[in-house]
């Protein structure tokens, strides 16, 4: 049995009379930028995270862009940002006018940590980006703490994750999500994400005033009227057609979500963590799993094996993103010191999730793997 590293069509099937009618009433309409559909979308999105505020932009990667400006990034500040993610990450700091630091991660969360932060921080650094990274949910509220700075969370991979308060494993104290954790958070919307469109779109999330009403600003060509301008901004914003698909799909993504978190205990049944090293969510977080990453010594070889045999299985962070020659501009003194980075880069490997995957097809994909690694 062939098992796919994502399936999105799947859990779209029996939304897509749904969709196309959404697609067709945009259509009709005739209004494509910040129109009804854009505007609804922000308000049930802000709801369902819990924040304030949800502002549509064009995509993850514009969004820490404009957030990182609305909470006053710029030239000659430096943001804090853990190398051990995807590239836009940190790609996203340099167009501020600011320098990105590196920090390690955690081994066993592959996240952030107050402690692989505060070793990086300096007198210039202006903003933490704290990278919720596969789902898993880094720290936020301990970072806050020890740094006392303005924390970014960068949701992209963490949308339907959730957090107990206080880290409470009993969830006595409620639920909190990623996206209302943060002084400011940002979304993908890419069509493989948790909850992904028919193409880019992003957006920001956050529960202050006057961050929001600046990235409404930023994402508008600085204005707020096009008419008169008050900052040099960008043309980023969500446009109705991705709304409305975003609004088809924001109603199942709890469900969708406990699958993917499902997941995990289904791999642990089948037998997975006696062949590799399995993914340990945070304390008190219940991780949506965008991407299953386990770690191996043969990573390399078990993804070969598996391919072969019709399995998906990547390795997404080969070289982290110190290590990519556009960031050696950015490190004067030589590369970070990050040994943890460095180690998961090398062992890490994403095995097959998805909102809709079976306990068939974990099985195969765990037979599989032990008859790689025999």
């Amino acid at each position: 049995m062939a098992v796919p590293l994502f399936d999105t069509a799947t859990a779209l099937a029996p939304l897509r009379r749904e969709l196309d009618e959404a697609l067709l009433r945009v259509a009709a309409d005739g209004r494509f930028v910040l129109g009804p559909e854009t505007q609804a979308f922000e308000r049930e999105f802000a709801d369902w995270i819990g924040a304030e505020h949800a502002i549509g932009v064009a995509n993850g990667t514009e969004a820490i862009t404009i957030a990182l400006r609305a909470l006053g990034v710029g030239p000659g500040d430096e943001v804090v940002v853990p190398s051990f993610t995807f590239w836009a990450s940190a790609e996203a700091i340099p167009p501020t006018g600011a320098t990105p630091v590196f920090c390690d991660v955690d081994r066993e969360t592959m996240c952030v940590t107050a402690d692989t932060v505060r070793a990086a921080v300096t007198p210039r650094t202006k903003a933490v980006i704290a990278v919720h990274l596969f789902g898993n949910v880094a720290p936020i509220d301990e970072i806050r703490a020890v740094t006392g700075l303005p924390v970014l969370e960068d949701a992209a991979q963490a949308a339907g994750s959730t957090l107990t308060e206080d880290g409470d494993p009993t969830g006595r104290h409620g639920v909190r999500r990623p996206g209302a954790l943060g002084d400011v958070a940002t979304f993908s919307f890419y069509p493989s994400k948790n909850l992904g469109g028919f193409g880019d779109g992003g957006a920001i999330t956050t529960s202050d005033a006057e961050v929001a009403e600046k990235v409404r600003t930023l994402r508008f060509h600085g204005s707020a009227d096009k008419v008169d301008y008050a900052l040099i901004g960008y043309n980023s914003r969500l446009d109705e057609l991705q709304a409305a698909v975003l609004r088809v799909q924001l109603p199942h993504l709890d469900r969708w979500a406990g699958h993917r978190a499902a997941t995990h205990v289904r791999y642990h049944r089948a037998g997975l963590d006696e062949l590799v090293e399995v993914p340990v969510a945070a304390p008190g977080a219940t991780p949506a799993w965008h991407i299953y990453v386990v770690r191996s010594e043969r990573a390399d070889e078990l993804a070969a094996g598996l391919n072969e045999r019709g399995i998906g299985a990547r390795g997404y962070y080969r070289t982290p993103v110190h290590r990519q020659p556009p960031m050696a501009a950015f490190q004067p003194d030589g590369l970070a010191d990050l040994p943890v980075t460095d180690e998961l880069a090398r062992t890490h490997l994403a095995l097959p999730v998805s909102a809709t995957i079976t306990e068939e097809q974990v099985g195969e994909v765990v037979a599989a793997v032990g008859a790689v690694l025999a």
